[in-house]
């Protein structure tokens, strides 16, 4: 291995060490915020560790695989599993929400550090999308009641499936003149907000599908995509607070434990065969939760 190539595994790997630190230090700092400075004694502790937390560690776990390999579908991924194990939509899209905070500001700084951002599709992206989010974020947490939305969001990911399928099976297309992009990312930030995910499916489908240049399309995507899920994290968190940090804990654990080993089951799956599981996956836990929420 070449002295170049060594450097860069060397930094990547301090960049990995310096967000596990920072997640551990929130995530002990959220819980002493939010049980309003009482003593963390032995029972909350033994609370936290029970098996829902391990099932969504899991859960940010294979979700941050399948995005550290797609680059998309962490959020349509572990949202499609959380609302499956009964989570409400609100809480579910806060928490994933709210957990992505991290694993996309890491994404931002690789691809900003790897000059793989077109700036003016960057800035395109970013303000629309923000104002998408946050309006989004307001519908879900004050305006919409979260059972009788359920289905509907299902059905949403169904959609977000088939087109992760749909991408799978396509050929490479012609590129063509992109048109109404800041319409393009608010419509991804609102859809992102209101269920969960989509921005990667919606917004890098669509752009990758009129035959943009992928290196430069996923680097800006990914990194507006941190200002859009931060705008809509914290709107969540003004608007209901994070009384899922259970869940919130689970994603971002799962998700750093995960995110060094994406590049390892993309090497080792192709991208094709992955999106094909992952679609069919999505799919599938979106028809049984309209199954449940309807019969």
């Amino acid at each position: 291995m070449s002295e170049s190539k060594s450097a860069v595994l060397k930094q990547s790997t301090v960049w990995w060490w310096v967000l596990a630190g920072v997640v551990i230090t929130v995530f002990f700092a959220a819980i002493y915020w939010y049980s309003a400075g009482d003593a963390i004694d032995i029972a909350n502790i033994g609370e936290f560790v029970s098996s829902d937390f391990f099932f969504y560690l899991l859960v940010g776990l294979g979700a941050q695989l399948v995005d550290g390999a797609l680059g998309m579908a962490y959020g349509v991924t572990s949202t499609s599993f959380l609302l499956s194990l009964g989570v409400p939509p609100a809480i579910s899209s806060a928490s994933v929400h709210v957990a992505e905070i991290f694993t996309t500001g890491a994404s931002a700084i690789s691809h900003f550090k790897f000059k793989n951002i077109n700036k003016k599709l960057f800035r395109t992206l970013l303000v629309p999308g923000i104002i998408g989010a946050v309006t989004g974020a307001y519908i879900l947490s004050d305006l919409i009641d979260g059972d009788v939305v359920k289905p509907f969001i299902a059905v949403y990911l169904a959609f977000l499936g088939v087109l992760i399928l749909r991408k799978a099976i396509s050929v490479k297309q012609k590129k063509t003149k992109t048109k109404r992009v800041g319409l393009l990312a608010a419509v991804g930030g609102f859809l992102d907000s209101i269920g969960g995910g989509g921005w990667g499916p919606i917004v890098t489908s669509t752009l990758l599908g009129q035959g943009r240049d992928p290196r430069y399309t996923i680097g800006s995507v990914n990194a507006a995509e941190f200002g859009v899920t931060l705008a809509s994290g914290i709107t969540f968190l003004i608007l209901i607070g994070v009384s899922s940090w259970q869940v919130v804990a689970g994603l971002v654990i799962g998700g750093v434990i995960a995110a060094p080993f994406g590049a390892l089951l993309v090497g080792r799956i192709g991208k094709r065969t992955l999106m094909l599981i992952v679609g069919i996956l999505v799919i599938g836990l979106s028809i049984r939760t309209v199954w449940i929420s309807w019969f």
